[in-house]
């Protein structure tokens, strides 16, 4: 694939990259298979808590998307709403408008592109444009139409913990077993996906560390990836740079900024790829990638490459 230039248009845009499209379109079977998979974070939104508004322009996205693609990404996951704590809601309308045409590039690249959204109309919206996956960070307050849509579409689909809103989940962090309850609160919500006609097999499912929860609950559920894997789903995890990490690394009271945690997420995420997580969500996609390759070596030698060995 060659990259040029040509003219943009609109405020939001200038000149793109030229993307020639490859001649088959990858899916999601084409997955690879035998070692967790790195999903690339791409942030199209002006004030995610790491890097809000670096790639709030179309073309800064798609070159960061392209970027990650050709590092190994084996998904890149565009959001145009933040969801960190406290973040104000966009609407479905403007969030649209920010990933539609980053998804449609990355898509023609032959990325396999999932779309961070808790909107229908936008999800919809992204698979027609070729999205393989909806990600969705709602958790238990997620749009009712949700359902029928992925039963309809039979698209992967990530269904996220989380309690309360964006304005509303750092109350929520109460619980007696985390993970007992972020267990049932997760197959509550399956049941319902799965009473509309979602095949069990589209569904993946993310514990939301960081979401209604605290440094705590998150070690915990990083510690019972086998419980989450009873429901009998893919599990994916996202641990990339979140706060307690920062907390971790914290020196002299004062927590490591986001982007002096690539390391311990490489590490977190490595825990979780020997544990058997399907998948982690990361905005470091190269040292992550070494990372889980070296856990799957680790877990399961068969998986080292003739010759390496030694």
């Amino acid at each position: 694939m060659s990259l040029g230039a040509i003219p943009g248009t609109g405020p939001a845009t200038s000149p793109l990259p030229v993307i020639r499209p490859v001649k088959v379109p990858r899916t999601f079977a084409d997955l690879p298979t035998g070692r967790t998979l790195v999903m690339g974070i791409l942030n199209v939104t002006e004030d995610s808590f790491s890097d809000g508004g670096r790639y709030v322009r179309t073309d800064d996205a798609i070159g960061h998307g392209l970027r990650m693609f050709y590092a190994g990404a084996d998904i890149i996951d565009v959001g145009g709403e933040s969801t960190r704590p406290g973040a104000d809601f966009v609407a479905p309308e403007a969030e649209l408008a920010r990933v539609l045409p980053v998804v449609k590039a990355l898509v023609k690249a032959g990325a396999i592109v999932s779309v961070d959204t808790m909107h229908t109309s936008t999800a919809r919206a992204a698979l027609d444009a070729g999205a393989h996956i909806v990600n969705d960070v709602s958790g238990l307050t997620h749009e009712p139409d949700m359902p029928a849509l992925i039963a309809e579409r039979r698209a992967p689909y990530v269904l996220m913990h989380r309690r309360g809103d964006s304005k509303s989940m750092t109350r929520e962090a109460n619980y007696g077993d985390v993970v007992d309850e972020v267990v049932a609160e997760l197959a509550e919500v399956r049941d319902r996906f799965l009473a509309a006609g979602v095949p069990a097999e589209c569904i993946v499912i993310d514990p939301g560390l960081g979401f209604a929860k605290n440094p705590e609950h998150n070690w915990a559920l990083l510690r019972g990836i086998d419980r989450l894997q009873s429901l009998g789903h893919p599990v994916l995890i996202g641990t990339s740079r979140k706060r307690f990490l920062g907390s971790l690394l914290a020196e002299a009271g004062k927590p490591a900024p986001p982007a002096e945690r690539d390391t311990a997420t490489a590490a977190t995420s490595a825990l979780a790829a020997a544990a058997g997580a399907w998948c982690v969500r990361v905005h470091d996609v190269e040292g992550t990638l070494d990372a889980v390759k070296v856990a799957t070596a680790w877990a399961n030698p068969a998986a080292v490459p003739s010759g390496t060995r030694g």
